[in-house]
């Protein structure tokens, strides 16, 4: 299911075992932590950012990282599931060198 373009959002920021590398990602503090920082995977969870109300929970693979003068960089996942794809933007944490890895493969 793809996100609405409406403003919804949900202040969802949990800790959660990464299901792709069983990294232990803490709660983001600032917003919605919606995908592992070493890694980049998430789940299918979310219908509008931070409400959990996707019944898919399929494993969102990251495949493409477009740098956003905005945001830093946003994260294009496709889902192993349902193959929805997914854009979020990326968090501070995040791996900086699984984003330099994923740029590397879109050459």
């Amino acid at each position: 299911m793809m996100r609405s373009s409406s403003k919804l959002f949900t202040k969802n920021d949990t800790g959660f075992t990464c299901i792709n590398c069983e990294f232990s990602v803490v709660p983001l503090g600032s917003s919605s932590r919606d995908h592992c920082s070493r890694c980049l995977h998430g789940l299918h969870v979310d219908i509008n950012p931070g409400d959990r109300a996707n019944d898919c929970r399929g494993v969102l693979e990251p495949v493409q990282i477009i740098p956003d003068a905005r945001h830093g960089f946003v994260i294009h996942f496709k889902c192993k599931k349902c193959g929805a794809k997914v854009n979020n933007k990326s968090a501070g944490d995040d791996s900086f060198e699984e984003i330099l890895r994923i740029c590397k493969q879109q050459l």
